[in-house]
């Protein structure tokens, strides 16, 4: 996949409820930033919660909404998106417990 310039990519970011939105534009972040690293960027100013409601850590995925796809964290962001995509932010829900939980 080919490299989009960076002054021309500009996203929009969602959670996964679509109420909060925040364009990105990755000439706020390093060329060669992944979306792992630009997911953890985003979740201070989006407000999304680091943990669930029993206080366990929250991991977070990106979805491409063109592809219909999850973006792999270590993805360079410039080479996995165009301008104008939308990238839903969504947390890895673990049905369940531990074994020994159930």
């Amino acid at each position: 996949m080919q490299a989009v310039e960076s002054r021309e990519l500009e996203l929009e970011v969602t959670d996964v409820s679509r109420t909060k939105r925040k364009k990105f534009s990755i000439k706020d972040s390093p060329p060669d930033s992944t979306v792992g690293e630009i997911i953890e960027g985003l979740l201070p100013g989006m407000r999304l919660p680091r943990n669930d409601v029993a206080g366990r850590p929250l991991v977070y995925h990106a979805r491409l909404e063109r592809e219909g796809r999850h973006l792999h964290g270590s993805e360079r962001l410039a080479e996995a998106v165009r301008p104008g995509d939308q990238i839903v932010l969504q947390p890895n829900v673990d049905a369940g417990g531990p074994v020994g939980m159930r």
